[in-house]
């Protein structure tokens, strides 16, 4: 299904079906209908399933890693079925498509992880064994950094999947992102939130991307309309960190990066799956410099890890 009016649309966004990624898209939808003067109705979303969404018995670095919620979407828009992707960031891969791009971001989210547990306030404070229900490798490898007694068992589902899993005693506790949580009115379920400086979050995470073709020069200058610098700076630093270490969903790489004014000041982390080592690095910069402070700082993580650190696909 798909929202669409009876006047011939202007563009056509491409979404995933889940209530987040509908709240996200329809974010765009209405930030570029005031910006550019048209009625909501003249920007239709269209509905794309992808394979992340149809396999929910396994994890995601079982079979294939993030990818598997943009691919069937980044080929609709190769071949023009829609004209604008909208993505969050942090599910991207870190190389994109040949002939596609990212054209913009909206202002980007609370950034933070969540807590969200019955059975403890904090993290910290979980039973000692205590069984955390997550399919991110990031967040599994980060929580056993603070805490190696507990287990990890796997949570797929969108957000309101999760929640009743845990409600249901699925798991002890789970982290979700504070950004989804909040876009959807469901922040209250949040146990604690966990500052990026001890929970480093995942490169993008928070942060609204559209993807348009590299040449669809029409869709591109609509969307610098609604596109905010800043985040836009900061997730380039967080790709270009990424992209030097291969990132995938098998190999737990955290990296962030905020804007102070017009210096970049960046953080990234790469964990043993285990939590059992972990090595980190800061980069201050100017804005300008942002996808080239990122790299320096994954080129550094690379060689101080050594080959050995990073899972192989």
């Amino acid at each position: 299904m798909a929202q669409s009016s009876a006047a011939t649309p202007i563009l056509r966004i491409g979404s995933r079906g889940s209530p987040l990624a509908l709240v996200q898209a329809r974010e765009v939808q209405a930030r570029l209908a005031a910006a550019c003067g048209l009625d909501a109705e003249r920007i239709e979303i269209k509905i794309i399933r992808t394979t992340g969404d149809v396999v929910q018995d396994r994890p995601l670095s079982a079979v294939g890693g993030k990818g598997l919620f943009t691919k069937e979407i980044e080929e609709a828009l190769l071949s023009g079925v829609i004209d604008l992707a909208v993505h969050s960031s942090k599910d991207m891969t870190t190389v994109l498509p040949k002939g596609l791009v990212l054209s913009a971001f909206l202002r980007r989210e609370d950034p933070r992880d969540a807590f969200i547990s019955h059975k403890a306030k904090t993290l910290r404070d979980l039973p000692d064994g205590a069984v955390l229900g997550t399919a991110s490798l990031r967040r599994a490898a980060m929580a056993k950094r603070l805490r190696p007694d507990l287990a990890i068992a796997p949570l797929r589902g969108n957000v309101e999947t999760r929640l009743r899993k845990i409600e249901a005693g699925e798991a002890d506790a789970t982290l979700l992102a504070v950004a989804g949580l909040k876009r959807l009115g469901l922040l209250a379920s949040a146990t604690a939130l966990l500052d990026v400086d001890e929970f480093v979050p995942a490169v993008g995470q928070g942060a609204i991307g559209i993807e348009t073709r590299a040449d669809d020069t029409k869709s591109r200058a609509l969307l610098a309309k609604i596109d905010d610098a800043n985040t836009a700076t900061a997730v380039t630093a967080e790709r270009a960190f990424l992209a030097v270490l291969d990132g995938s969903c098998r190999t737990p790489i955290c990296g962030h990066a905020r804007i102070d004014k017009d210096v970049v000041c960046f953080r990234g982390l790469i964990v043993k799956p285990d939590g059992s080592e972990a090595f980190e690095v800061f980069r201050n910069g100017p804005r300008a410099q942002a996808a080239a402070l990122g790299a320096d700082a994954g080129r550094e993580l690379k060689a101080r890890g050594g080959a050995d650190f990073f899972a192989k696909d």
